[in-house]
């Protein structure tokens, strides 16, 4: 009776949502319409093992009868552990089957934090991608004792589980087999679990990052993910029958969306790497045609091209850099407004063959048309590079909330500061506090067990986002930060760390950055070096080092990084200038509680564990000896100990 008081709330919510048209049948309608074409593959050892849309529906419909059978029912939380795998695809979508409701939960989650979403979402049911993730709910289960309510744990890559046999674990492959045999014995099961669900059923149990505390459960509905998708569709944001590599989390609502609900909806061709620490090779084989990455990777790209360049012999580098530096140039043009000529079209087709093609070709991007960016601002020398090779780098801004899909730049309307126009079927306004208010049918209808966060997130018909920004004349939307996150200085000079840090975080040689300063005289900063790119400029310039800790406080170091500091103090008014930093020897980690799992800072536990290194850069001292507590992902503790310099931005050392 309760869920069908839930669908009639969601009928009246939604009065033009039409029951039928959920993820099941858009599954089986691609079974039963392109039945051998490929809808997903996996690079398994080095072969690519393909599933066609009628083995993905039977895995689907197989599992789910199998899921029946070990107890799981409708409304039941089921938690999904692991990394992106064919199989943990079909769990989701076999639990959807029987309106059960997937949790994913990304794959570094520790067992402590793991209990706590067990606790909160009352789960019993648990899918794992492989004994790793096994042993962590295992461990959980022996946490909770007696309390724990895990009753099964199905996982997927039996290395390791076979000879255990542990009471609560059966292999994904025997409920399959076990759902199967029910489906021969049972003809009429097979289209009733394809029937069971409804548009208005809750589909997915995201979560929010948790920057300020427990992320909150944010259930999407078939109606959202489905008008979400049809809705970027629309604004040619998706076509039909992309090509798409799977690698984000899993529990991020990009990956869902990308990887379950457009897939569905358009057809896409699903890729799966080995291992995300293969995704970059494998992403040459895929050679997708959609292709999402967040600011901080685009960069990570960059860098390992430029690495690649120092290290080529000298003409290979002059002529890299000239068709490079002319492409730059011939780009900057064209997004102000300036077409290029007859002969800079010849001269790029030349740089086409020689640089261009092949940096895209090396990086798997040769055949990418739909190039996208989100989640935070993008760097200029980042944006203008990709662009530059001639991809139509894009950026887009959506949150879990309206599943990730809301706003897009047009392929011919590419702007540096926006995130482009509102999609079609999604309303966005600024209200008068400068926040982004937003409505449509890919917006959620509430929080988890959160009546008081919903009636504060979703008032009078509009989603208060929790983001500041605005409108621009031609209606595309510019987002300047989290309204929460707006603070002052002493002398009350108002700032957004983020705005700041994201700046910061356009030099390559940044991973992470904390701005300090709320009621303070003057904004300092705490520095993550990146070690990667920070690494590699170290053994071209001869600074010598042996781990991220040395490195951190070589001398030239802190020059290299007070340079970047100088270029972001350039673009900002005298008063919310820097003027001190510290590099901290460790990078932010989220077993230590520091970011989430999608690397947003936790402010408040960042006040809390470096309140020494805080004091003393106030305080005035050039250096502090500082012991970094560390949570490691078995979840046991240590400690970092080093003497961290701190210096002033405008001082140089002699």
């Amino acid at each position: 009776m309760q869920q069908l008081d839930a669908r009639e709330l969601s009928r009246q919510l939604h009065p033009h949502w039409e029951d039928t048209d959920h993820l099941l049948t858009l599954l089986a309608e691609n079974a039963k319409n392109f039945p051998q074409q490929v809808a997903m593959r996996e690079r398994d050892h080095g072969i690519w093992q393909e599933y066609t849309w009628q083995d993905y529906l039977d895995h689907v419909i197989g599992f789910a009868a199998g899921l029946e059978q070990l107890g799981v029912k409708e409304n039941d939380i089921v938690l999904i552990l692991g990394d992106n795998r064919p199989a943990l695809y079909f769990a989701m979508l076999g639990i959807i089957a029987l309106r059960a409701i997937p949790s994913p939960a990304y794959p570094d989650t520790t067992p402590e934090e793991l209990s706590g979403q067990i606790e909160r979402e009352r789960i019993a049911f648990a899918v794992a991608e492989d004994q790793e993730q096994v042993d962590k709910l295992l461990h959980v289960v022996k946490i909770q004792g007696d309390q724990s309510g895990i009753r099964r744990i199905i996982y997927d890559d039996p290395r390791g589980l076979e000879q255990q046999n542990h009471p609560l674990t059966i292999a994904f492959k025997e409920v399959v087999a076990n759902g199967q045999a029910r489906l021969n014995a049972e003809p009429a099961l097979f289209n009733d679990l394809i029937n069971r669900p409804s548009i208005h059923d809750t589909a997915a149990l995201l979560h929010s990052s948790g920057t300020t505390g427990v992320p909150k459960g944010i259930p999407l509905k078939h109606g959202h993910i489905l008008y979400g998708a049809r809705n970027a569709a629309n604004a040619g944001y998706f076509s039909e029958g992309e090509v798409h590599m799977a690698y984000l989390p899993i529990a991020w609502v990009g990956d869902f969306i990308f990887s379950i609900g457009a897939a569905l909806a358009l057809r896409f061709v699903v890729n799966i790497p080995e291992r995300q620490e293969t995704s970059q090779h494998d992403l040459r084989e895929i050679a997708p045609t959609l292709y999402f990455c967040s600011p901080r990777a685009w960069s990570n790209m960059l860098t390992r091209i430029q690495v690649g360049i120092d290290e080529s012999p000298p003409f290979k580098q002059r002529m890299y850099h000239h068709f490079m530096n002319f492409a730059l140039e011939l780009e900057r043009k064209r997004l102000n407004g300036k077409q290029p000529s007859f002969g800079q079209k010849l001269w790029y087709w030349v740089g086409e063959q020689l640089i261009y093609g092949p940096v895209k070709d090396h990086l798997g991007l040769s055949r990418v048309t739909k190039p996208y960016t989100a989640g935070e601002a993008i760097g200029e020398d980042v944006f203008l590079f990709f662009r530059a090779l001639g991809l139509n780098l894009r950026q887009f801004y959506g949150q879990t909330e309206n599943c990730a899909l809301a706003a897009a730049q047009s392929a011919d309307e590419v702007k540096l500061h926006t995130v482009g126009r509102p999609f079609p079927g999604v309303e966005i306004k600024i209200n008068d506090d400068g926040e982004i208010l937003m409505r449509g049918d890919n917006v959620f209808d509430g929080y988890y067990e959160k009546p008081e966060d919903t009636a504060e997130t979703l008032r009078d018909g509009w989603m208060h986002t929790g983001d500041a920004g605005y409108l621009e004349e031609d209606g595309q939307l510019v987002v300047l930060g989290r309204v929460s996150e707006v603070v002052y200085t002493a002398q009350k000079e108002r700032f957004i760390p983020t705005y700041i840090e994201n700046r910061l975080q356009f030099s390559h040689y940044i991973k992470d950055a904390c701005i300090l300063g709320k009621d303070r005289d003057y904004l300092t900063v705490i520095i993550c070096i990146d070690f990667q790119a920070v690494g590699h400029w170290a053994t071209e310039n001869g600074v010598p080092y042996s781990s991220y800790a040395e490195l951190s406080q070589q001398p030239k170091v802190y020059d290299l990084i007070r340079e970047q500091i100088l270029k972001t103090n350039h673009m900002l008014p005298e008063p919310l200038q820097i003027r001190r930093f510290v590099n901290l020897h460790k990078e932010f980690d989220a077993n230590d509680g520091e970011v989430t799992r999608t690397r947003k800072l936790r402010r408040n536990v960042i006040d809390q564990n470096y309140k020494a290194i805080i004091d003393a850069i106030y305080n005035g001292h050039e250096s502090i000896e500082f012991e970094a507590p560390i949570v490691y992902e078995t979840g046991e503790t240590g400690v970092l100990k080093r003497t961290l310099q701190i210096q002033d931005v405008t001082s140089k050392r002699n």
